[in-house]
């Protein structure tokens, strides 16, 4: 049996994130789903983030934003230069993990429900496979946010082409630490759809998961607040709150949480992928 080399595995994961995006772009679901996300980011784009200017400054939406995170953990979101890109800040941080969950449920359900599995591994090695599925996903999920701060940066554009040079940095920093926030989600649907028969399936594993273990982490947080300061930050996303307070490199330190635990779920998913059956 030919060996696969460290190049060729390389190319084939590539190959693989490829085809992934075609998939998403020239099928019936792909479309939808993109048609989907279009619809929810365009209200949020043409009503709060439009008028973005007139919230952020409202007393009224500083207190509301007061009473959900706290005072001291939204202050640095009204220093923003560019109001359209605070309010897209807070709504990014929260709405793109959960189309993460939906968008990349189905790296291996339907692989497997079909028998198209075994077909693709005679082909590429599983590691070959894993990651380029991940990498694949990852992808799209790269271009829906850049696609969301392109529409961002016209209707900046629009109401005050002097913001732009502000607004494209701010934007730059929101695409980097939302990429990294949605590295961990990624890696998770990774094995949750492996062990799930289908993309259903494989999220609502993924919403029972992820609720389940924030409801024993309040649990554990009522009787030893202690331990609770430590197992939250195996649930990903618990950094969010802490994440609306950043900007630019002050995020960084933030940012080291969505990555050891994307790295501790990718290698936990090479594992299970290796030893599956097919």
């Amino acid at each position: 049996m030919k060996t696969v080399t460290p190049r060729s595995s390389l190319s084939g994961a590539i190959l693989l994130a490829k085809f992934e995006l075609k998939k998403i772009l020239f099928s019936t679901r792909g479309l939808v789903a993109l048609a989907a996300f279009a619809l929810v980011w365009f209200l949020i784009l043409w009503y709060p983030v439009k008028h973005a200017s007139v919230y952020l400054f409202s007393p009224d939406f500083k207190q509301l934003l007061s009473a959900l995170f706290g005072e001291s953990s939204v202050s640095e979101l009204f220093s923003w230069k560019v109001a359209e890109m605070a309010i897209l800040w807070v709504a990014a941080l929260y709405l793109f993990p959960l189309f993460s969950i939906f968008v990349t449920a189905d790296q291996f359900a339907s692989d497997k429900t079909r028998g198209t599995f075994r077909f693709l591994t005679l082909r590429a090695n599983r590691d070959t496979l894993f990651f380029g599925r991940v990498a694949g996903y990852l992808f799209i999920q790269a271009i829906l946010l850049a696609f969301t701060l392109f529409a961002t940066l016209l209707l900046i554009a629009y109401r005050d082409p002097n913001l732009l040079p502000s607004a494209v940095g701010s934007s730059l920093f929101i695409f980097v630490n939302i990429m990294i926030v949605l590295l961990p989600y990624t890696a998770l649907m990774a094995i949750l759809s492996l062990y799930a028969n289908s993309a259903r399936q494989a999220t609502i594993y993924a919403i029972l998961l992820l609720a389940g273990i924030s409801i024993v982490n309040g649990i554990i947080n009522y009787y030893l607040p202690s331990l609770s300061a430590v197992l939250q930050w195996i649930v990903p996303g618990a950094q969010l709150s802490m994440m609306i307070n950043t900007h630019g490199f002050s995020s960084l330190p933030i940012a080291a949480i969505p990555l050891i635990q994307a790295a501790i779920l990718l290698l936990l998913g090479r594992t299970y992928m290796a030893r599956i059956a097919i």
